[in-house]
């Protein structure tokens, strides 16, 4: 038995890193606030993407927010907010929206992006999984175009990148989807990008930890931590005291306010997006994002997912339904033939991505306390980068040469 971890949080992200360190040898616990069977993790696109590469913070998004900060309706929602802990996030977000980091971190996100897919095919195949997992790519699709415009820029980018991206024409678009009628003038094709079913591999995941001993408590809050001469020694829930020789916080939209017990002021904020799914044929095959509207959609296993919006309004999960109807709405708009009924618009579901400021996740220990690891702030990218985070943090526990260099996400970066 190589070393005792406790991980806070049973997302993708912790899920992951309980499977790379069991494999090693290590005794894995979970403890997770909810019932493990809901949230960011599960209602999320299921995207595999390289072709997302630029982070939130981009040039003019910050000019965007502010237009549409009163707009309820509007793909990006910033709730006016004097906390003190947002304000500065806000003031971090909008030095990080420049030319010249979001180059930088571009090549960051896509090497980061490239390991992870790879994990996640490993997986399924060393475990014989049997999750969904799809390389049909992701297409942009457009109807102005002034968006058509952007996203050729973001092409030009891509394939300096070496990401492998090209423009799709209209007469293009039905030949890549011929079994659906789309209101769209063209886009770009993302042709490494892959997707899958998310609560297919959460669920796998789960029984396969359990079947290897990895003890899971949900529905099961962490109030404290017990420290000694800049360790943790243990962790108190509402219901127990964990002791353990590492700890990973994993949480996501709830790190800021844990991390806050060890010393560590985490610049984060919970970006709420929503989803919803119809069982109806659609005829869609290929995953694309409607990009004036910024929604999502996948073909998934057995049903087509719709997810969209960013609502920076704290850390809840009440449904705006003004918010989710913009999304049904650009669903229609985009595919003529699909209406989601009133009942698949009800069922919606909602999860929190935790931002971090400059797009990047927050990997590594803190200066105050050398025996906990963070590993949250993945923003869009937690679904994406949660193998890979996964591999990174067991290798960083038990001392092992990084995967990939990890200082670019280092908890204590200045911004």
């Amino acid at each position: 038995m190589q070393k005792k971890v406790t991980i806070i949080g049973g997302g993708i992200i912790g899920l992951s890193t309980a499977y790379f360190l069991q494999k090693e040898g290590c005794e894995v616990t979970i403890v997770d606030c909810s019932n493990m069977n809901s949230g960011a993790s599960y209602s999320n696109a299921g995207y595999v993407c390289p072709s997302h590469f630029i982070p939130l913070a981009a040039p003019g998004v910050v000019r965007s927010g502010l237009r549409w900060m009163l707009d309820a309706s509007s793909p990006l929602y910033i709730k006016p907010n004097l906390n003190r802990d947002f304000l500065k996030w806000a003031w971090a977000f909008n030095k990080s929206a420049n030319s010249r980091l979001v180059q930088k971190n571009a090549i960051h996100l896509r090497d980061f992006t490239i390991f992870s897919q790879e994990l996640f095919q490993t997986i399924k195949k060393e475990e014989q999984f049997s999750f969904q997992y799809d390389k049909k790519g992701l297409l942009m699709l457009c109807q102005t175009d002034r968006q058509l415009e952007k996203e050729l820029e973001i092409l030009t980018l891509a394939n300096s990148l070496n990401v492998h991206a090209k423009e799709i024409s209209k007469a293009e678009l039905k030949i890549m989807e011929p079994s659906i009628e789309i209101n769209g003038l063209g886009g770009v094709y993302f042709k490494n990008d892959h997707h899958s079913t998310p609560s297919d591999f959460m669920q796998q995941l789960k029984a396969y930890l359990k079947s290897k001993g990895v003890h899971m408590f949900a529905n099961e809050r962490v109030l404290d931590f017990n420290m000694k001469q800049g360790k943790i020694d243990s962790v108190v829930t509402d219901k127990q005291t964990l002791h353990s020789d590492e700890f990973v916080m994993a949480s996501g939209s709830w790190s800021a306010d844990l991390c806050k017990k060890i010393g560590l002021k985490l610049l984060l904020q919970a970006g709420k997006g929503y989803s919803m799914q119809t069982e109806y044929k659609t005829g869609i095959s290929i995953p694309t994002i409607l990009a004036e509207a910024k929604v999502a959609v996948s073909p998934m296993d057995g049903f087509t997912r719709f997810a969209g919006t960013m609502e920076i309004a704290g850390v809840n999960h009440n449904i705006n339904r003004k918010r989710v109807g913009v999304i049904a709405k650009a669903v229609h708009q985009y595919y003529p033939s699909i209406k989601l009924s009133t009942s698949e618009i009800e069922a919606v579901t909602c999860g929190l991505r935790p931002l971090s400021p400059d797009g990047l996740p927050y990997i590594g220990k803190p200066q105050s306390c050398e025996n906990m690891t963070i590993a949250s702030g993945h923003a869009m990218l937690g679904w994406t980068l949660g193998p890979g985070t996964g591999k990174l943090v067991s290798e960083l526990i038990l001392n092992k040469k990084s995967s990939l260099d990890i200082s670019p996400y280092h908890p204590n970066r200045r911004f």
